[in-house]
């Protein structure tokens, strides 16, 4: 009978013990890593390609951070602008009912010059309210860039106002809106566009004017290019002055008049004498002035005149209101200056109107911009987590486990370290 033996190698048991611990010693201290930060994706190395997409979504969500600071910033200029847009209105309005108290017939001069002493104050408070800046100083109604000070005026040369900036409104993009209005669009007046006139009778004139009407609009467009380019004033427009020369009325029921039409700048050429009859009870239309009609109601006498000017801008048309009303001498001067002032003044106020509009729709367009950034964010905050973050309970699990085989080899280690032949002997 033979004996077999076999000799077991104690120090490769050892060894692989050994590794093995430190193995599953590295394996568990990087689930906990991973369950303490939350994220299955610590370092790059641990998985480059999702490491890559949520760097990726983390710099697109910081890039939409950065548009809604500056979209908030927009946000708050614009809607600064349509709440000064809308003080601006209340005053207006409150001129207007200054305005049509001033046409009272009872009022005296000296009444009629304090009406014209509080149009004066509320005036200035509009001026104000359109020079007004944002925050960062730029003007509210800036429109594509302006000076400093946006509205410039009043001056003594025409126009009387001027608009300092470049007009027009700025485009809106799928992440910003305007940061500021158009200040030409809601304050200036344009002849062609508007049709805003004055016509003013002299001081003893017993004449009526019904208004002034465009008659041909490429006359007046034409107009106010040529009064372009021989001044080099933007938005200007010629002055135009209507003198009776001769007027008969023997005729019964017929008056026969003769006008001269004086235009200041010259761009028209020469626009000579007019005589014309015309049945006394029936208004006279003057259709001498380029492009315009004026109806002038009542006998006219030797020397009255009438000067007929446009108004070429919202302050303008407050200053002509001031005056002719503080400078009235009789009802009929007042009532002149309380019918014109009426008729431009509703035509500046249908103009802040839409642009106030337009205000309107900008802050509903930041509102949908908002709500898809909002969106976007969301879905990238999904694709980064999807990307890095770590599922708690699968990752819970796995350090249990992971535990458990540490624990294990650990035992095992502290049996395989007894098998010593020296334990043996004795």
């Amino acid at each position: 009978m033979s004996n077999v033996y076999s000799r077991l190698s104690t120090a490769n048991a050892y060894d692989n013990s050994v590794r093995n611990i430190g193995m599953r010693q590295s394996n568990l201290s990087n689930l906990q890593e991973n369950l303490t930060s939350g994220k299955r994706v610590v370092r790059t190395s641990d998985d480059p390609t999702s490491a890559a997409i949520a760097e990726r979504s983390l710099t697109r969500i910081s890039r939409i951070a950065a548009d809604q600071r500056a979209l908030e910033s927009q946000r708050n200029a614009i809607a600064l602008a349509e709440s000064t847009l809308g003080d601006i209105t209340d005053n207006l309005q409150s001129f207007r009912e200054l305005v049509v108290s001033a046409g009272n017939g009872g009022h005296s001069n000296a009444e009629r010059q304090a009406i014209a002493f509080q149009l004066s104050g509320l005036r200035d408070s509009i001026v104000a309210a359109a020079n007004l800046k944002d925050t960062n100083g730029q003007p509210l109604f800036g429109a594509m860039g302006s000076a400093t000070t946006l509205i410039s005026g009043p001056q003594a040369t025409s126009p009387d106002y001027t608009f300092n900036g470049l007009p027009g409104q700025q485009a809106s993009t799928g992440i910003s809106i305007p940061i500021a209005l158009d200040g030409d669009s809601a304050f200036m007046l344009h002849p062609t566009r508007d049709q805003a006139f004055n016509a003013v009778v002299n001081a003893s004139s017993t004449l009526s004017i019904s208004g002034v009407t465009v008659s041909n609009t490429a006359t007046v467009s034409a107009t106010e290019a040529a009064t372009l380019a021989a001044t080099g004033r933007v938005n200007s427009f010629p002055d135009y002055t209507l003198a009776f020369t001769a007027v008969d009325t023997s005729v019964p029921g017929t008056t026969t008049a003769t006008y001269t039409v004086t235009e200041n700048p010259s761009v028209s050429g020469a626009l000579g004498p007019v005589t014309v009859s015309y049945p006394s009870n029936q208004a006279l239309t003057v259709t001498a002035i380029p492009g315009l009609s004026v109806s002038i109601t009542g006998i006219p006498k030797t020397g009255d005149t009438v000067s007929v000017s446009a108004s070429p801008s919202l302050f303008s048309v407050l200053d002509d209101a001031i005056k002719d009303i503080g400078t009235a001498t009789t009802h009929n001067a007042a009532s002149q200056a309380v019918a014109q002032t009426l008729t431009n003044l509703d035509i500046g106020m249908q103009r802040i109107s839409g642009v106030r509009g337009q205000a309107g729709d900008l802050l509903t367009r930041a509102d949908r911009i908002t709500s898809n950034q909002d969106k976007r964010s969301v879905q990238l905050e999904a694709d980064r987590s999807r990307a890095e973050d770590l599922d708690m309970i699968k990752g819970i699990s796995d350090f249990n486990n992971q535990q458990t085989g540490y624990q294990a080899a650990l035992q095992t280690y502290a049996q395989i370290q007894k098998l010593s032949l020296f334990n043996f002997i004795g």
